[in-house]
């Protein structure tokens, strides 16, 4: 979170078992709950961002390969990332 922004409050719920992890995570870091569960969005935000680029990566080498071999692979990933294992 940028320094400049204009923090927003947001009430949250989470699950006991969660909310302990999330104390736990902070307490052995050494900062605020806040702070942790920032960091946590953040992440989750990039790996889908990321995962995003990547399914789209697929599709195009998908629409520009003609090796019949390569072609499966790349359909099998993309049912792995759309459908799970």
């Amino acid at each position: 979170m940028s320094t400049t922004e204009k923090p927003i409050r947001q009430s949250v719920s989470l699950p006991a078992r969660l909310a302990r992890r999330v104390r736990t995570l902070a307490k052995n870091r050494k900062t605020s709950t806040n702070r942790v569960l920032v960091e946590l969005i953040e992440t989750g935000i990039e790996s889908k961002e990321e995962e995003k680029t990547r399914f789209f990566e697929l599709a195009d080498q998908l629409s520009t390969t003609s090796d019949p071999a390569e072609r499966k692979r790349i359909k099998e990933i993309l049912s792995r990332m759309t459908f799970g294992e």
